[in-house]
């Protein structure tokens, strides 16, 4: 069978390694389950100097090197696949994640090192990557969902690959490869009292997809919700839709897996990763939440705190959790029983408290709601946490004013995030060509820039420039009205005369059309 090397490449260099990759542990399970050979370079937790990976490419005479993120890892990816090349070129160099199937020829200009690349969901597309490899047949061209290239080094995109029905059929991820010990070193976060004691945190996902089409979300890219049609020249392309596939696991799938992972590697707080759990218990009926807290509390996996009605100390038994939430999907009987389970604190993506911005931001949310989120959350006893965005399209100096009366009135204080148009996005695609111009035409200048959305790359804002959003998103941190009143005083007799910065278009890559990808039969 293949041997075969993951490398998992750093992610938010300012920051601690907090998360093992969980898609490359899955896709290393999958890959075992098979009866290959896995190995894990795990470059994030490790920090040493990027010419590592020649000795670890070298170690081994590997038949397929695999390395894959979301788009935030361009630069590392980039840099890492010319060493993999030069050390090992005798491997296959296999690439996936959300940074390739997003925009998956242009990265195959960018990228001439890597011989395949996995689009979309990968768990029926890897392994039979990998029987290929292992059958020394290098030629891709029959194999659903994979981009691949020429002796000329041109790409081809071949039809896509139905995404899979049955998410309980896929193994639990490999996590005894990777350095446990450095992600629980970091497992403590500020989101939560029983989080921040957190001594032993995992990542788990129980999702895939979001009944949402939020403008700015890259999860297009990720989860392969999408089609493959043939664009202007004839060549296969990713087109994405409002379609959507809503899978998500079984209770029991996941109280098992927490389970094992609680009695296993003895983890004190399970954070899920999915997209936004009450999408998914929308998708359920509303059943899918209540199932999973008490088939929770039936295998032990209560707090104590939780069970005892006492506060939370060291001495704490059981395994704490949290989520992502929806200001409107969200029901007070649901929370209850998530507190009681031992959810601590619910990430919202409350964004703005326009009307005119939510309205055009396909959240599915309002001003109201949001303001009604946060009462409704903290009445549960679970923390809410809100995540605030300037710089959209339509901001202007009356929706920024409504955004910080809502925090006043609110009590909250969020210095907000920019809006930023990743790859995927249903910005990226209206505003590419804006964006390009802000870059000098060169389009890989801003992946390469593109970080956590917490500086600006390039503006989607018709009205505000780069320093205008600036200047902007200290005001809403400081909630201060009055500097708000003086800027709008001071740009609103020129504002008007201002040509707009950027203009949305139309995009092969994006269909606004409810035409979901295939799932396997």
């Amino acid at each position: 069978m293949a041997k075969i090397l993951f490398i998992n490449p750093v992610v938010r260099e300012e920051d601690v390694p907090r998360h093992i990759p969980y898609g490359i542990a899955l896709l290393a399970a999958i890959a075992m389950k098979k009866g290959h050979l896995v190995q894990v370079y795990d470059a994030n937790a490790h920090r040493l100097p990027i010419e590592t990976i020649i000795e670890v490419c070298q170690a081994d005479d590997w038949d397929a090197v695999c390395i894959g993120g979301l788009t935030t890892t361009y630069n590392y990816i980039k840099k890492a696949c010319k060493l993999i090349k030069e050390s090992a070129p005798n491997a296959q160099l296999i690439a996936g994640g959300g940074f390739l199937t997003s925009m998956p020829h242009e990265i195959f200009e960018w990228i001439p090192e890597i011989d395949v690349g996995c689009i979309g969901e990968s768990f029926e597309t890897f392994p039979e990557v990998l029987a290929k490899i292992d059958n020394k047949d290098f030629n891709y061209a029959d194999v659903l969902g994979v981009i691949h290239r020429d002796l000329t080094g041109k790409s081809f995109l071949t039809n896509v690959r139905p995404n899979i029905k049955d998410l309980d059929t896929l193994p639990w991820p490999a996590w005894e490869l990777f350095p446990l010990d450095i992600y629980f070193a970091n497992s403590a976060n500020l989101f939560s009292e029983e989080s921040f004691t957190s001594k032993r945190r995992m990542d788990i996902n129980g999702s895939f997809g979001c009944g949402l089409t939020c403008k700015y979300c890259w999860h297009l890219g990720t989860t392969g919700d999408m089609l493959v049609e043939e664009n202007e020249h004839g060549d296969n392309d990713v087109v994405f839709t409002y379609g959507r596939n809503i899978r998500y696991h079984s209770a029991d799938y996941i109280v098992s897996m927490v389970k094992h992972l609680h009695d296993k590697y003895d983890i004190d707080f399970a954070a899920f990763i999915d997209e936004n759990l009450m999408t998914m218990d929308v998708a359920s009926k509303g059943t899918w939440l209540k199932d999973l807290c008490n088939k929770w509390i039936e295998a032990g996996l209560q707090p104590t705190c939780r069970q005892k009605g006492i506060p939370h100390d060291e001495n704490c038994k059981g395994v704490h959790w949290n989520g992502t939430s929806h200001a409107g999907l969200h029901r007070p009987e649901t929370l209850k029983l998530m507190f009681e389970a031992g959810c601590t604190h619910l990430v919202y993506g409350l964004e703005s408290f326009d009307p005119t911005v939510l309205r055009n931001l396909g959240k599915g949310s309002n001003a109201r709601k949001n303001k009604q989120s946060i009462a409704t959350c903290l009445a549960s006893g679970i923390k809410p946490i809100p995540n605030i965005i300037i710089g959209f399209p339509e901001e202007s100096f009356e929706s920024v004013r409504n955004t910080i009366e809502a925090l006043v009135e609110l009590g909250i204080t969020a210095k907000p995030h920019f809006a930023t148009a990743y790859p995927g996005s249903e910005w990226y695609y209206a505003y590419k060509d804006s964006i390009m111009e802000q870059y000098d035409n060169d389009l890989e200048a801003y992946i390469m820039d593109l970080g956590d959305a917490s500086k600006i790359t390039a503006t989607i804002s018709h009205e505000f420039s780069p320093m205008q959003l600036l200047g902007l998103q200290q005001i809403v941190y400081l909630k201060d009205l009055r500097l708000l009143d003086l800027s709008e005083k001071h740009w609103a007799p020129v504002q008007h005369e201002l040509s707009p910065m950027i203009q949305p278009k139309l995009s092969f890559n994006l269909k606004t059309v409810k035409e979901a990808g295939p799932l396997a039969s």
